[in-house]
């Protein structure tokens, strides 16, 4: 991609700096400046149109606080006639972060003061800049930045739409680098699926009160996009159809900024906590047609949160539950993800009778763990329509294996969203009558129709078919790893991992397999799966490919045995560490 390049060498950037820490970091910072150079091309570009028009256009941002005047001044280059950087007039060190942080920022901030209405983009950016803060420190590697920022350009659909691609790549980054990748990231292909089944139309309002970075109203926005019959269409579409909520800072911001990015510009999008608000103040006119929402969990609400629902319970997925029925209009449709716990734990009975009652679950979507990069849970998505009680819910499986390197595709969805339309019985689908749940309306995903394969092999048969894996696995390695290095390069690289002198000693606390299996934390294995994962992938793509492509995947593998190596080593000098200081 055009661009690609472009954000990978700003990360490499952000990476120097003290105060970034994380792709959260990365992320938040590329976000602000992204963001200034994207409004000066937009004000450019609706200043262009009205003086077509014959009209004059206002600008939001003026004078020197322009993207133009302050982050990149140019003067035309008398050899080539082309417009280029003023590098004498451009700010640079600490004249630049001292602009930024005691100026530009304060400027942009007042926004919310100045801006006549709340719904609007002038508004908008004072909230924006009201949380965001500047963390670059060298306002050198700021220039650096700004100079690359400034070579991108978003006035052209085709930009604009691989702009949105970026950011959404960056925001997928940001999720699977923290614990919960849940938390910011929802899978795309997920998202469009659910949007797909509820099938959202102009003149009808959308909701996500827990929106992280607006996954679902974006996705919705481009879904809904696609229908504009007329100006009126696209005034609703802008104006009075997408709702969300966000309790963290960081998330709103870049929830706002996606919105923006995406083509809404103004999102209806609200920075405070949804469920500080009690239920029985909910009136007609809050209440929603679609809600679109994968909520979180856990238990961390005030004690005074917890007396704003009927059902009182210390989970806030379960306070969210209660949220959606209430928020749905009548005839209103839901598409949510949620822990699939919520489907049998007894905490919930109450919470999945008032839903049966009030609402037609007609479809549960159950999905694998690793659909989630870093939660670690098995969710659900649940659709339902608030008016009618329910009397049947079809189940649909994904019956597949996901990780980070091979993530859920659109292609595996396809099948659901074929067979849900019929509510059609499969291998992976099969209907429940709710009138056979007893009191605790137990919801269990217990798929009927799937043929469980038993293996009929004795112990000694599986026990030889083992040792047989072993040694392919090992003639593998010992073949690719002559193809890739010398001998002697081998072993001075992973002569102490795969020295063939030195059989595994489940009591050798020093061996990569003891360390991995009894002393490294939870994380540190998950990454060290990963890495074996990844190398197990490089070596059969290896075996395939072409020179050149050899030629690359030898470095790939060079730098994930260095990783494996680095995160052993960790825990060896641990040991060392000890000893030395017994």
């Amino acid at each position: 991609m055009k661009y690609e390049n472009t954000f990978k060498a700003i990360d490499q950037i952000l990476w120097k700096e003290q105060g970034c820490g994380s792709e959260l970091d990365y992320l938040e910072q590329k976000s602000w400046m992204l963001f200034l150079k994207y409004l000066d091309d937009l004000e450019t570009e609706r200043e262009e149109e009205a003086e077509l028009d014959g009209k004059t256009y206002k600008r939001l941002v003026s004078g020197f606080y322009r993207w133009s005047q302050w982050a990149t001044p140019k003067k035309r280059d008398p050899q080539t006639g082309k417009m280029v950087l003023d590098t004498v007039n451009a700010m640079s060190g600490d004249d630049l972060v001292e602009f930024v942080d005691q100026k530009l920022f304060p400027y942009l901030k007042d926004f919310q003061n100045t801006a006549t209405q709340t719904d609007s983009l002038e508004y908008k950016i004072g909230e924006i800049f009201g949380e965001l803060h500047n963390k670059i420190r060298s306002g050198f590697n700021m220039r650096e930045i700004i100079n690359m920022i400034d070579e991108l350009h978003f006035q052209s659909a085709e930009d604009k739409h691989e702009m949105t691609v970026l950011y959404e790549s960056n925001i997928q980054r940001m999720g699977n680098a923290g614990r919960n990748g849940g938390e910011y990231y929802t899978p795309r292909p997920l998202i469009r699926s659910i949007i797909k089944v509820v099938d959202p139309k102009i003149g009808e309002t959308v909701y996500d009160p827990a929106c992280g970075s607006a996954g679902f109203l974006c996705e919705a926005f481009l879904y809904m996009k696609d229908k504009i019959k007329s100006v009126k269409d696209h005034e609703i579409l802008q104006k009075s159809t997408f709702y969300g909520k966000e309790k963290k800072g960081l998330p709103y911001i870049i929830a706002t900024m996606n919105m923006i990015f995406h083509g809404v510009s103004a999102p209806n999008i609200t920075h405070g906590n949804t469920l500080a608000m009690n239920l029985s103040q909910i009136q007609e006119s809050d209440r929603k047609n679609v809600i679109l929402a994968n909520p979180p969990f856990g238990g961390n609400e005030r004690g005074e949160v917890l007396q704003n629902f009927e059902i009182r319970t210390s989970e806030t997925a379960y306070m969210f539950m209660q949220h959606f029925i209430k928020m749905l209009k009548a005839g209103g449709r839901a598409g949510i993800v949620i822990k699939n716990t919520f489907l049998s734990n007894g905490d919930a009975t109450a919470i999945r009778k008032m839903l049966l009652e009030n609402c037609n679950l007609h479809t549960i979507l159950d999905l694998p763990s690793g659909v989630f990069t870093g939660a670690g849970v098995k969710t659900v998505v649940l659709f339902f329509t608030k008016g009618e009680p329910t009397q049947k819910i079809w189940y649909y499986q994904v019956d597949k294996h996901f990780t980070k390197t091979q993530p859920l595709t659109e292609a595996d969805m396809e099948e659901f969203l074929t067979l849900q339309k019929t509510k059609a019985e499969s291998e992976h689908s099969w209907t429940l009558d709710v009138s056979t749940l007893d009191d605790t309306c137990d919801l269990s995903v217990k798929n009927p129709n799937k043929v469980e394969e038993v293996d009929e092999r004795t112990p000694e048969e599986i026990y030889r078919s083992l040792i047989k894996l072993e040694e392919e696995s090992g003639e593998l390695m010992e073949e690719l790893g002559s193809i890739l290095w010398s001998e002697e390069e081998f072993d001075n690289l992973f002569g102490d991992l795969f020295s063939e002198d030195d059989e595994y000693d489940e009591d050798d606390e020093d061996s990569i397999d003891y360390i991995a299996q009894h002393r490294m934390t939870a994380e540190d294995k998950q990454v060290f799966d990963e890495l074996e994962e990844q190398i197990e992938e490089v070596e059969k793509k290896f075996i395939n490919s072409s020179g050149e492509e050899q030629n690359r995947l030898r470095k790939v593998v060079r730098e994930l045995y260095a990783k494996l190596e680095d995160l052993v080593d960790k825990y060896r000098n641990e040991e060392q560490s000890e000893e030395d200081e017994a």
